[in-house]
């Protein structure tokens, strides 16, 4: 009698076991697989798989004087985040040659890093509070400002010129919103990228084209029948983007800054492409 009652406990006993270990199972796979991708090993082996591949893949943009442009003639992409890659395919792999960049614009960066088809944003990319929640951001790197782009005989001087004014922007940035904010009563027209907003800039599809100030003077630089007019009226500080979670890759970029920083490094790629080192 003894033991026919052992045996429907020890059922009862294995039943249980099964059930809480089905339970433990699923929730593992549950929050590995959530939106932000905090909790996933891909999240977190940025540096692994770098090392693995044998090369760093940087999003940067083509159509950026100072920062990022492509030479149509030698197809060469060069510039100041073009430069900052370079150097963290150094401190990662000993070498900077060991770098692949891939174009991105304002609009496509985040989705291309949240998918996997890029290491890191190294792309003019400001650093605000709703892109926190998508990516994780590097120390500020440059400190930029937006500004306006218009014609030399323009009689626009300001955001307070704008009322009615067409002004030409890119996709995706902060500078389409923040015109927006500033300027309620100007028509914002969007393009893809920065090229396209300046060719329009020039065609006479717009009075005034607004992005930050180092991007503009890049512009003008390539066409002096054009000035930047209402001075800085916002504060953009860039960081570069980090799929959200890898603390460890974080950390070593935040290095690389820091070395190039100590060593004077920064202060050189800073006057090599914008002319004076940083104040």
């Amino acid at each position: 009698m003894k033991n026919i009652l052992k045996w429907p406990s020890l059922m009862l006993v294995l039943i249980l076991a099964l059930v809480i270990s089905g339970c433990n199972t699923g929730g593992d796979s549950s929050s590995g697989s959530g939106g932000s991708g905090d909790n996933t090993s891909e999240a977190k082996g940025t540096i692994e798989q770098i090392k693995k591949r044998g090369k760093l893949i940087a999003g940067v943009k083509y159509d950026t004087k100072l920062f990022g442009l492509k030479d149509p003639a030698s197809g060469e992409v060069e510039g100041f985040d073009i430069d900052i890659a370079k150097a963290l395919a150094k401190q990662i792999l000993g070498d900077e040659t060991k770098v692949e960049l891939k174009e991105v614009t304002s609009k496509t960066r985040i989705p291309l890093l949240q998918n996997g088809d890029i290491d890191i944003i190294i792309a003019t990319m400001t650093i605000t509070d709703e892109r926190k929640e998508q990516v994780d951001f590097s120390d500020v790197y440059f400190e930029a400002g937006q500004s306006l782009l218009v014609k030399n005989d323009s009689d626009i001087t300001g955001l307070e010129s704008l009322g009615g004014v067409k002004v030409l922007a890119v996709k995706g940035s902060t500078s389409a919103q923040n015109i927006r904010e500033k300027a309620p009563d100007a028509e914002v027209l969007e393009f893809d990228n920065y090229q396209d907003a300046f060719t329009a800039l020039k065609a006479g599809k717009g009075e005034a084209l607004t992005t930050d100030n180092i991007i503009l003077i890049g512009m003008q630089q390539t066409d002096n029948n054009y000035k930047l007019v209402g001075g800085n009226f916002t504060s953009e500080p860039y960081g570069m983007a980090i799929r959200k979670g890898d603390s460890a890759f974080v950390s070593e970029v935040n290095s690389l800054l820091k070395s190039m920083q100590d060593s004077g490094e920064y202060d050189t790629l800073h006057e090599k492409w914008l002319g004076a080192k940083p104040e």
